[in-house]
């Protein structure tokens, strides 16, 4: 991502984590899309970068913020809200209202996608229960077990509106607290009580058939409802509380605000909430869940074909998130919600597409697109989660988007025309559910759903395995690819390039000063001076490195004067697992650090505590100069070299002060590491006790 230092934030939704960058052109694209756990990475507009990770991304989120080099050497990095902030105020034209609304929306659900995901599946498990006659789902007297399993589920559905009050506060940044219990309020045994007076005065409402009733308070008419699972009138209050919030804060000054600034926000919004606000949500929500209905049962055809085609195109740009609050409204007021039917044509058409690029994968033995597809396709399968198939491989392969569309239009057709000849209002859901084989259960006409969504996907597998989801020319750079990994026993070290060419140089060869000359010892059959060796050059000759020949030996050499150090005895459980990589550790007697062979710089840290080298042989060494040095921010550190520098054996690489090393706290123990020692059969110590800087240290074996 360009080191630490670019970026500016880092922030996760359910499977993608998302870099807000200083300069994205600082990217190294190729190299990340080669690390197993990423599903692919998607470059936005404004710096941004998206990589797909799946259902882990909260555990790599929490890995790379707890890197040493993300706590110290960078700037420190902005909040999120700040970045989009900055966005915003640069961006010009009507449309940064319409962005800003839906950031808005995106932000208060994102956070909680997880809990309606399990809350879903338990709903699904209840479903099937009912659908096998063990207990009556929707039956208002159960046995207390039973009524128990309801909780599970129902806690988040019915207090979703505090979760979303929070979730948006927290956005507008206000107190998010301060939003949960303002919405908390119109949730209480006391509101709810209110339901049951005899005083009231109540009206039918025709159009959803259920009945409005009205309390006088304080004089004043106030319209009772039902908030629990309601999200249209915790998103308006917390609007309106960002306004007072921050208007109050401006008012009171700043000793006296930790009390009195919730105490007047509370005070202002519970009312407004409960007078204005709640009914004009519920209004406003009933009456979009109306007009989708109508539309639905006017014209079921027309509605079921045009959702499945919407989504591939709302879910890229985060547009989705207005439909899936419908979808909550209409199970709060509606008991059932009709939009979740069509939409699993679209996600099932999604998983097709991906499964179809398993199949090829599998047929063609490419192992890179396998794991891709495989883990994207459970996510999908499993989850109801189209994020890893559509950021991993359908915004990467244009070709694949018209094909899928076919399987959302086949989809959405049958169940349509299904509708029509069964005499039904389309394929309804029971409660809001991710839309997966685990959640079938939950749509009915279970039959229908279940036609519709085996054509999305088989339609949508069918051409993309048929007609395949590449252009020639990227069919035939997989397939070359593919072959020279099998022809070199898989993947290998490319001795001219590593990583991508930086601005300046035309090859990656030019960019580490490697000529032909250089590169002859590993091209034996390629002749000198010929145009076949400049072509090999110049477009990244690839060969095993020299520490990789079966057989090879290769010493390191100690690239600092002190004592040796076991590396199992190193006071820190990172290095002395061996998990940061293989090798042995030095207590310097002086504060000098040189290369110990010839080699590339591949990275340093402004902190100056630690260093990356490529060996000239292919190994990669990292050197950790003391325990937990990062924290002194650089000071007592000098580092001699740069990224991408070429280093000969003994050539000074960082010097550093071990006497402040000391004074800090910290110990000046360096560990010395061959970070891919699983490419080699074998990494040993060499040296005991005493080492001079350029004594032999370690022995590299390559595998046999």
């Amino acid at each position: 991502m360009g080191g630490p230092e670019n970026i500016e934030s880092l922030t996760h939704c359910a499977t993608r984590l998302r870099f807000q960058l200083r300069d994205d052109e600082l990217v190294d694209a190729a190299a990340l899309d080669k690390i197993p756990a990423v599903m692919g990475s998607v470059p936005q507009a404004g710096n941004r970068y998206q990589v797909i990770i799946g259902g882990g991304v909260a555990t790599v989120f929490n890995e790379i913020n707890n890197l040493p080099s993300m706590k110290a050497g960078a700037a420190a990095p902005k909040s999120d809200a700040d970045v989009k902030a900055e966005a915003r105020a640069k961006t010009k034209g009507k449309n940064v209202w319409m962005d800003s609304f839906f950031e808005y929306l995106a932000d208060s659900f994102r956070p909680i996608l997880g809990v309606l995901l399990g809350a879903s599946l338990i709903i699904a498990f209840a479903a099937v229960m009912d659908a096998f006659g063990v207990q009556d789902f929707r039956a208002e007297v159960k046995p207390a077990g039973w009524a128990f399993l309801d909780t599970l589920w129902r806690s988040v559905f019915y207090f979703l509106p505090i979760m979303v009050a929070y979730n948006a506060s927290k956005k507008l940044n206000v107190d998010p607290w301060l939003g949960a219990a303002i919405m908390g309020a119109l949730m209480t045994p006391e509101f709810i009580a209110l339901s049951s007076r005899d005083d009231l005065a109540c009206v039918e409402d025709l159009t959803l058939g259920t009945q409005q009733c009205t309390a006088d308070v304080f004089g004043l008419p106030m319209v009772l409802s039902d908030y629990g699972g309601n999200v249209f009138v915790p998103l308006m209050m917390a609007a309106v509380l960002g306004l007072v919030y921050h208007g109050i804060k401006k008012i009171i000054p700043e000793s006296l605000q930790l009390v009195f600034v919730p105490f007047l926000s509370m005070v202002i919004m519970i009312p407004v909430t409960a007078f204005i606000l709640g009914p004009i949500g519920v209004w406003a929500g009933s009456s979009l869940g109306t007009a989708l209905a109508w539309l639905n049962n006017t014209v079921p055809l027309l509605f079921a074909i045009l959702i499945p085609m919407l989504y591939p195109f709302l879910v890229p740009l985060g547009l989705h998130w207005p439909l899936n609050a419908l979808m909550l409204m209409n199970i709060d007021t509606l008991g059932y919600d009709f939009i979740q039917g069509p939409m699993g044509a679209w996600n099932f058409a999604c998983f097709g597409a991906t499964a179809g690029v398993l199949v090829l994968a599998l047929r063609e033995k490419d192992a890179q697109m396998r794991q891709t597809s495989t883990g994207a396709l459970i996510a999908g399968l499993f989850g109801g989660i189209s994020e890893p198939s559509l950021y991993g491989i359908h915004l990467r392969f244009a070709r694949i988007y018209p094909r899928m569309l076919v399987g959302c239009f086949v989809g959405g057709l049958t169940i349509g025309v299904g509708s029509m000849l069964m005499g039904t209002n389309g394929v309804i859901a029971s409660a809001f559910a991710f839309t997966s084989l685990l959640t079938i259960p939950l749509f009915s006409p279970m039959g229908l759903y279940v036609i519709a969504i085996a054509l999305a996907f088989f339609t949508a597998m069918a051409l993309v395995v048929i007609t395949d989801y590449r252009t020639p020319e990227q069919k035939a750079e997989a397939l070359a690819r593919i072959a020279e990994q099998d022809a070199q026993g898989g993947p290998h070290v490319d001795i001219l390039a590593e990583e991508e060419a930086e601005a300046g140089f035309e090859t990656p060869a030019e960019m580490a000063g490697i000529t032909e000359q250089d590169a002859a010892p590993y091209m034996p059959e390629v002749e000198l001076g010929s145009e076949s060796a400049a072509v090999a050059t110049a477009t990244r000759v690839k060969a095993k490195a020299p520490a990789l020949q079966p057989g090879a030996v290769t010493v390191l050499d100690s690239p600092m004067d002190g004592t040796i150090v076991p590396l199992a005895e190193v006071p820190d459980a990172g290095f002395a697992s061996g998990a940061v990589g293989k090798g042995v550790a030095v207590n310097p007697s002086v504060g000098k650090l040189v290369s110990p062979g010839d080699a590339k710089v591949l990275m340093t840290f402004p902190t100056g505590h630690a260093i990356g080298l490529k060996m000239d042989s292919g190994i990669e060494v990292l050197i950790h100069i003391g325990l937990d040095t990062v924290n002194m921010k650089g000071e007592g550190f000098e580092v001699l070299v740069k990224k991408g520098d070429l280093v000969k054996k003994g050539d000074p690489l960082v010097n550093f002060d071990i006497g402040a090393i000391n004074a800090a706290g910290y110990s000046p123990i360096t560990p010395v590491l061959v970070t891919n020692h699983k490419r080699f059969g074998g990494v040993e110590d060499l040296a005991k006790g005493q080492v001079a800087s350029g004594q032999a240290l370690l022995e590299v074996s390559a595998k046999e």
